[in-house]
């Protein structure tokens, strides 16, 4: 199972603690030191779209009005922590963030 977050994130710590408890080997990829492949963030992207982006973040907030309404792809690969967390991935299966549908669907098809 393929794991991309942050390391000092609440969410992905809660999120890898729950998979690695299920059983689940994880691959884990830090998004601000390890970054993220260009292949797996446009494939990402063309799976959330929009909502890969956190517009939610302190990142976001300090950016430009110019700089927000570029090419998300740009902007995740220049900003990393921009990215919304955790995407989690294991064969065809992708998600993204970490709430009670997503850890339904991880922890009851744990295997």
């Amino acid at each position: 199972m393929r794991f991309w977050g942050l390391k000092n994130c609440d969410s992905c710590k809660k999120a890898q603690k729950a998979l690695v408890a299920a059983g689940y080997d994880l691959n884990v990829t830090d998004v601000r030191a390890d970054g993220v492949a260009p292949e797996d963030l446009a494939r990402f992207h063309g799976v959330f779209g929009e909502a890969l982006v956190n517009k939610r973040s302190t990142t976001w907030r300090g950016l430009s009005e110019d700089e927000r309404a570029g090419d998300p792809l740009l902007l995740l690969a220049t900003y990393p922590t921009l990215m919304k967390r955790p995407v989690v991935e294991k064969g065809d299966q992708l998600t993204l963030g970490w709430d009670k549908k997503t850890s339904a669907l991880w922890l009851d098809t744990a295997s």
